[in-house]
């Protein structure tokens, strides 16, 4: 590479914090390919969900989480990413090059890529403190800048609706045997590299709004919080059209929501069980949304209990098996 692009080690740090992008179960479906001048982010297939994702389109929001974690990685190293989302139409696992030009890094972008490594996915009880309204007005803010529609719902008719969604996506993947053997094999895992680890799936405790249920869930909630009331924000974000680039910016709206809660010492989980099946989404689609758009990511967060220590970090594939080198 020549002096106006990072060297190999810059680009392989930055795209290993991309890496700590959430994913549906952790399957962390991206490649990145390193050319001469730009980097190239691919959607790998093979490790789609086919029971929970048919149409993909949890891997497409999973590769848009990533997508954004490398712009604040790259700008938080001093490169400003240009980007061009679905360069190629004839190759469609192709959803993003990349090109860098040295930018000087905020404060705002240092902070961003800080909490990347902070960033957990808490799935237990929230406390019951309150959220201060300008910490949801800037996250909203944060999720909205990326092109998608955000929505903080408040207790009344269209959260009461979407609570209604969760419990009956839940019901009928509880029946759904293939389901259950894909959960089964992406959940209560013990040292593996990929899928959610038996020590981040919580117990199961009362909640109206429950993530979704995992295999061998070991993660205690925390003390006095099985069935104390909670206060949690509940985010929906939606879009105006539902391709496949829709979901892609939905998955980098998800990422700078996550992010800017998490610079504001929040906990946070995205819901995607109910908008996995068509039935409930569309239900949520009109209930929630008014037929307005098309619900992409339900985002809760609030504050964790002081008494609890944060959930362990899930782990990443090695950064070799997910990154090559293309010259030219």
């Amino acid at each position: 590479m020549d002096g106006r692009l990072p060297d190999r080690e810059t680009m392989r740090a930055a795209i290993t914090l991309a890496t700590r992008a959430p994913s549906v179960h952790n399957s962390q479906p991206w490649l990145w390919r390193i050319a001469d001048r730009s980097v190239h982010l691919y959607a790998d297939p093979t490790r789609q969900l086919e029971r929970t994702d048919p149409d993909q389109r949890d891997l497409m929001i999973s590769c848009g989480a990533a997508l954004h974690h490398v712009r604040i990685a790259f700008g938080s190293l001093g490169w400003h990413t240009e980007v061009h989302r679905l360069p190629n139409p004839a190759e469609p696992n192709h959803l993003a090059a990349i090109e860098l030009h040295r930018r000087p890094p905020s404060v705002e972008n240092i902070e961003a890529a800080t909490a990347i490594s902070q960033r957990r996915t808490d799935r237990r009880l929230f406390s019951d403190w309150p959220i201060p309204t300008a910490h949801v007005r800037r996250i909203c803010t944060a999720a909205s800048a990326e092109g998608v529609v955000t929505t903080d719902l408040p207790d009344g008719p269209a959260r009461t609706a979407i609570r209604r969604a969760i419990r009956e996506a839940a019901q009928m993947h509880s029946g759904d045997a293939e389901y259950q053997l894909e959960l089964s094999v992406w959940s209560g895992r013990h040292g593996s590299l990929d899928g959610v680890p038996a020590a981040n799936a919580p117990m199961p405790a009362d909640s109206d709004e429950p993530a979704r249920s995992f295999a061998a869930a070991e993660l205690p909630q925390p003390p006095s919080r099985t069935d104390a009331t909670e206060n949690a924000i509940l985010l929906i974000l939606s879009t105006p059209s539902d391709d496949v680039l829709s979901r892609l910016r939905a998955g980098e709206a998800t990422s700078a929501a996550l992010l800017a809660a998490t610079v504001a010492g929040l906990a946070t989980c995205p819901l995607t069980e109910p908008l996995e099946i068509p039935g409930t989404r569309d239900f949520i689609r009109t209930a929630a949304l008014d037929d307005s758009g098309f619900p992409q990511m339900l985002i809760r967060l609030g504050w964790a209990p002081v008494s609890s220590e944060p959930p362990p970090r899930t782990p990443r594939r090695y950064i070799d098996d997910v990154i090559s080198h293309h010259p030219g």
